[in-house]
């Protein structure tokens, strides 16, 4: 077997729509491949497979592959159309399906694409189980392929928004009402537009909705959690108590308070944290985030007894180390929030609906509520490449030792490759802005110089 996915990144297989490897032949075979791995041949009862999408247009185009492929290998294909990623992970444990597939490239631009694999239980694939499919995906399975007489079938779910709503509802503390907030939500014109608005309103709250009105061409375009300016704007205008933005496939939340000022996922990690901790609702003390949190919250949570454990970047990363430890609070400064009590994988509505919840116990202004923690002046810059990695060489590597030598204990640099785009993110963090802009001024440069050699 290969020792290095070639197909799957940090998310699924992700890329432009049309283009290698996001087409009707890759897509096809991923369904046939992935079909044959996980149907137990000696289970006589019918396999089934769950699809569902965001709003893309080319996602009608992969979804036709796929069930084409899963339907070719003999398992029954169940279709719900443009739904939350979260929303797939749970229908595919409630529905005791074998597997769950979500076709979206999350906050990325209309043109692109991608296919998330859930399994049974409803979490992410494995690298070895991705290696093993992508290995199966070079092989000729035209010999394993169903017989005429086991082809499978494909039908649609009419009820699973209506089965997602309830069961984000169920997340809200018992006897707790909106009523009373008004919350502006922009679903970045993707998989949420209709549930999340409707779940908001059901439990009560005055509802104003951004980016609900999806063409298949402006998911993410200047709205959604990538682009939170307009909400910023609405929320003041509308005199709302808070904002929420979700991304294209809603597994992502970034929050506005009342000023119009954005609230990121560090923020809702240690309010979180901090409110069920009061309750005694954490088994243990863990939480899970990644490399990019900023040290405020780490030094936050150690205030509070709260032990902290960083991850590689991907929200699968941060849910296979709560699995390990038992925790059952983690995510991404991005917004992934993953709260296992309630969910398998990033769930931006459900991660609202907690931070809600304390906004109605208190009686204050998100401004006051969400503000947990002063963070450390931290600073992102992309750089896009094509090629060999620059991270690798030995001028960079210089150049990363000598720049932490001079932060010491009071700073981090992360460099790492985009798992999702071709670009090199660089970001540091340290009590003292000018230098972290010195440091990453010069970094930015170093990488840019062997990038262009």
């Amino acid at each position: 077997m290969d020792n290095q996915r070639l197909l799957f990144g940090t998310d699924g297989i992700r890329g432009k729509a049309n283009f290698n490897p996001m087409t009707v032949e890759i897509a096809q075979k991923l369904g046939q491949a992935v079909g044959l791995l996980f149907m137990n041949k000696a289970d006589p009862r019918k396999h089934q497979v769950l699809i569902g999408k965001d709003t893309r247009l080319s996602g009608y185009m992969i979804e036709s592959a796929l069930v084409a492929g899963f339907l070719s290998a003999g398992m029954d294909v169940i279709l719900v159309g443009p739904m939350p990623t979260p929303a797939i992970a749970m229908l595919t444990r409630s529905l005791r399906a074998d597997l769950g597939v979500m076709i979206s490239a999350s906050h990325n631009p209309y043109y692109d694409n991608g296919i998330k694999i859930f399994n049974r239980d409803g979490f992410k694939l494995s690298d070895a189980q991705e290696m093993e499919i992508e290995e199966m995906m070079r092989s000729d399975l035209s010999g394993r392929l169903a017989t005429s007489e086991y082809i499978g079938r494909a039908q649609r779910l009419d009820d699973a928004a209506g089965r997602y709503i309830e069961h984000a509802k169920a997340s809200f503390p018992r006897g707790y009402r909106l009523n009373g907030l008004k919350i502006v939500i922009d679903c970045a014109n993707g998989a949420a537009y209709r549930v999340a608005p409707t779940a908001l309103w059901e439990l009560g709250a005055e509802v104003i909705s951004l980016g609900c009105k999806p063409d298949g061409l402006n998911i993410n375009r200047d709205c959604g959690s990538t682009h939170p300016e307009a909400l910023c704007k609405a929320v003041i205008e509308h005199g709302a108590d808070i904002g929420i933005a979700l991304d294209g496939d809603a597994d992502r939340m970034l929050l506005v308070d009342e000023t119009g000022k954005l609230i990121d996922g560090d923020q809702i990690l240690a309010l979180i944290a901090a409110s069920w901790i009061k309750k005694d609702r954490m088994p243990n003390k863990y939480v899970v985030a990644t490399v990019m949190s900023n040290m405020g919250l780490e030094r936050f949570l150690q205030k509070n007894d709260i032990d902290f454990v960083r991850t590689r970047v991907g929200d699968r990363y941060v849910v296979e180390r709560m699995r390990e430890l038992g925790s059952i609070i983690g995510g991404e400064q991005s917004g992934h929030m993953i709260l296992s009590d309630f969910s398998t994988t990033g769930d931006g509505l459900i991660a609202a609906l907690q931070v809600l919840a304390v906004l109605v116990e208190k009686q204050e202004k998100a401004s006051i509520v969400c503000n947990m923690f002063k963070p450390f002046p931290q600073e992102l810059r992309n750089i896009r490449f094509e090629g060999a990695d620059p991270l690798t060489t030995n001028v960079v590597q210089e150049a990363l030792r000598q720049a932490e030598k001079k932060l010491g204990k009071d700073g981090r640099i992360v460099l790492r490759k985009s798992g999702t785009e071709p670009l090199i993110r660089v970001m540091a963090e340290a009590e003292d802005h000018e230098m972290v802009d010195t440091i990453l001024t010069h970094l930015c440069k170093t990488i840019q110089d062997v990038k262009d050699v």
